[in-house]
């Protein structure tokens, strides 16, 4: 049998071309390359033509045969490996070079029957993917770069941007062999970038004639996430005197259902002095590969003198209440990513005065076809030192505070939240020199789809911290970051969540649940400093007279009552489009509530409404507009526009009159009722404490007191 390879002229400039969204003015719906010339790629009615013709003569294009035979290649060409599905019969391993911008794939097929489809595709769909697809019609095999359509039909494309290196025989399996460019002069391909990437497959059972006979709807198929393109970072040197300890399940039965998170509380030794950890890396039992999905290790809060013992189901009645005080992330690992590093001026520090001694294990299963009886003892391996690094690492929370008054309206596609880590705030609690930001976690609940952190510095964009545009809550790791981001007093950092509420009947409202929402960013930095969370959210106040407003457009259809939570009273707004217009403007321009915090919860003086600070004046940022003209700039691999940093209003007195900017937003949204109601006191504005004179049962937040609690 002979594999053969179909491909066709590329596009002239091949890899150097850079994606642009169409419509952006960088070339629209088309490529460009780091000097703005227009690709002379053929029009989109050109290459679906192009497409047709040269997949009914596939078979007479053939320009490369590999015979099924060889070494097999190196483990160590490609240093990260995922299995792709539930049974292991498929595995991914891969490689980044970054001078060619190119991804080299090798893919470990177990047991190989008539081939597969493995690609990528925006959220995991089969709809609108870009696949490398392996077929036989019997007696031949072929590979080529195809693309499906809304419908899920297959097409061949008419330019070959997966490109076969190769195939080989092992005793294992067949190795396949191939590579693509992270962007390419081609619509029809998706365009590979930092953060998740979703990856899918389907396996061919019978044999099929042509590309067009591949019924995507009966495929044996799945999606895996990873982080395709892993930062290139050196390993520091590790010291001698380095210890390792293992935070794993006691050998517990895996549940057989789809989705499991497993708790196990562990202990450090009685006296345990202050050590750093300087890498962690996973303990996977051998053939659970697929089922341990990610895995985290918290610390307890050091208040407490002791925690009981558990092992089992988190979400289970049985689990103590107190274990929920255990939030500090020590580690956290997910599928396919390797050991993680410290630098090697900071290490973090646990164990001494101060540090609880109490940890917990929770491990995410994911268990799709269902086994039973599977045994596991997974964990972490922490590796730490007493020989103590010149800085302590730490860990600070930015974003928005998990308050209710941050709410997403049900039925939306792409609804955005931003928070905010002000300039008053890094200004306090910096240091002089600033801290270095190595590491990013980025987190969302199941609404979540892209998370953005950018560092801003006198009103202008300066850098990008981390940035997932293709964010998924099931896939959630530490990541190294490509670059160390220095943040300096008066810098701010801002986190902008996207959220998908299509699937929802009611608003969505901020808060610990499942089914509420978060948007954080934990980036890890050194040297440590007291302020452990920088997040805000709207001015409650401001919420409050959002609501009045709404009420009363729409009839007094909203309970009002004193009594009546946050929560109630978006449950009971009719979602129209002038609410959801009016929700929108009130968190663009409406001032917010800063939340600058110590590792005790006690907030730093500006932030206390009992200090002077606290009432004076902030002056409105004013973020000043980059063109959003023809202009473009190439960051993340693509030809994007330049977009202006959204203006908000921290505070207040400013010469733009904040009440008449949203009142007369809100006007816009409509034309069937006049609008008397003041929605902003015409008198001087003040940043006001969102908790101030109010207990979180009154918020309706249902935040649960504890160290650290925004």
């Amino acid at each position: 049998m002979q594999l053969k390879s179909i491909t066709y002229p590329a596009c002239p400039g091949g890899p150097a071309h850079k994606l642009a969204q169409p419509g952006t003015g960088c070339c629209p719906g088309r490529m460009q390359n780091s000097r703005s010339k227009p690709c002379s790629c053929p029009s989109l009615k050109l290459r679906e033509v192009a497409s047709m013709y040269f997949t009914m003569v596939a078979a007479f294009l053939v320009i490369l045969v590999v015979a099924l035979q060889g070494s097999v290649p190196r483990g160590s060409d490609f240093p990260y490996k995922v299995p792709l599905d539930p049974q292991g019969l498929l595995e991914l391993s891969w490689n980044v070079s970054y001078p060619e911008q190119a991804v080299n794939f090798q893919l470990l097929i177990r047991d190989l029957q008539f081939g597969l489809l493995f690609g990528m595709s925006d959220r995991g769909e089969f709809e609108n993917a870009d696949l490398a697809v392996l077929w036989s019609d019997g007696h031949n095999s072929y590979f080529g770069d195809a693309w499906s359509d809304a419908k899920g039909q297959l097409h061949m494309d008419s330019q070959q941007d997966y490109q076969l290196l190769g195939a080989r025989r092992a005793p294992e399996g067949l190795y396949l062999l191939f590579r693509r460019a992270f962007s390419t002069c081609d619509p029809k391909d998706y365009l590979i970038e930092d953060g998740t990437v979703h990856l899918i497959y389907g396996i061919l059972e019978k044999p099929v004639h042509s590309l067009q006979a591949i019924n995507i709807s009966a495929l044996h198929g799945g999606l895996q996430r990873v982080q395709l393109l892993k930062p290139n970072i050196s390993i520091p040197e590790l010291p001698r005197d380095m210890k390792s300890m293992e935070i794993t399940a006691p050998d517990v039965v895996i549940p057989s259902q789809e989705t499991t998170y497993w708790c196990y509380m562990a202990e450090l030794p009685e006296g345990f002095p202050k050590h750093h950890i300087i890498m962690y890396e996973p303990v996977v039992t051998a053939g659970n590969e697929a089922l341990v999905h990610h895995m985290e290790v918290f610390q307890c809060a050091a208040e407490f003198d002791s925690f009981p013992h558990y092992n089992g189901p988190c979400d289970s009645k049985m689990k103590p209440d107190r274990l929920n005080y255990c939030r500090h992330v020590l580690a956290a690992w997910a599928m396919g990513a390797q050991a993680f590093y410290y630098p090697e001026e900071a290490g973090l520090a646990f164990g001494g005065p101060g540090s609880s001694r109490y940890l917990r294990l929770e491990i995410h299963y994911h268990n799709p076809l269902v086994f039973k009886g599977r045994r596991d003892s997974s964990g972490i391996r922490l590796y730490y030192t007493a020989t103590l690094r010149p800085y302590d690492a730490g860990i600070m929370e930015l974003g928005l505070v998990y308050t209710p008054v941050m709410a997403i309206p049900p039925g939306e596609d792409s609804f955005i939240l931003t928070g905010y880590c002000t300039d008053k705030c890094t200004q306090l609690a910096l240091p002089a020199a600033g801290i270095r930001i190595f590491a990013s976690q980025l987190h969302t609940h199941l609404a979540g789809r892209k998370v953005v952190t950018v560092l801003a510095r006198d009103g202008r964009e300066q850098q990008v911290v981390n940035a997932d545009r293709h964010y998924s809550p099931h896939f959630q790791e530490i990541r190294m970051l490509k670059e160390v981001v220095a943040v300096f007093p008066g810098d701010e950092l801002i986190t902008t969540c996207t959220y998908n509420t299509e699937d929802r009947s009611r608003a969505t409202v901020g808060g610990f649940g499942i089914l509420e929402e978060m948007c954080v960013n934990y980036v890890h930095y050194y040297p440590q400093t007291q302020l452990e969370l920088c997040k805000s959210a709207v001015d409650p106040g401001y919420l409050h007279r959002y609501f009045n407003l709404v009420n009363r457009f729409n009839d007094e259809e909203i309970c009002m009552c004193p009594q009546v939570s946050v929560p109630q009273q978006f449950y009971s707004i009719p979602w129209n489009t002038f609410n959801r217009d009016v929700l929108k403007s009130l968190y663009s321009f409406a001032p917010i509530s800063m939340h600058c915090n110590k590792s005790s919860a006690v907030r730093f003086p500006f932030s206390d409404p009992k200090s002077d600070d606290f009432w004076k004046e902030l002056s409105a940022v004013n973020y000043p507009a980059k063109s959003q003209g023809n202009t473009c700039e190439q960051q993340w691999g693509q030809c994007r526009p330049q977009v202006p940093l959204r203006p908000q209003g921290l505070a207040i007195n400013s010469k733009r009159n904040l009440a008449s900017d949203f009142h007369s937003r809100a006007l816009k949204t409509t034309t069937v009722k006049t609008l008397h109601m003041p929605l902003i006191s015409q008198s001087r504005l003040r940043v006001r404490d969102v908790s101030a004179g109010q207990t979180p049962q009154q918020m309706g937040s249902g935040l649960s007191p504890g160290a650290g609690a925004p």
